[in-house]
């Protein structure tokens, strides 16, 4: 699995997401700023931080705890994206 957190910068939600992937004890995560992406900034916009499974197109938006995370990494959800 690959996790990829979309953020902005000067984000203070997205620092707070980075602690929830650490207690989470997520490994390597790739980390995309959308500022000056048109294309991530329709897509994700106010919405970030985003932490996504680039494998499976899974999404969970803010505010996740390490609970969610976890889920993430489960099988998928129906409803779930």
């Amino acid at each position: 699995m690959r996790l990829v957190l979309f953020m902005r910068d000067q984000c203070h939600l997205c620092d707070l997401a980075h602690g929830v992937l650490a207690e989470a004890r997520v490994g390597d995560f790739e980390s995309i700023w959308i500022d000056g992406d048109p294309a991530l900034e329709a897509r994700y916009g106010i919405r970030v931080p985003v932490l996504r499974d680039a494998d499976s197109g899974r999404e969970i938006d803010w505010p996740f705890d390490a609970a969610a995370v976890a889920r993430l990494h489960g099988p998928a959800e129906s409803g779930m994206a």
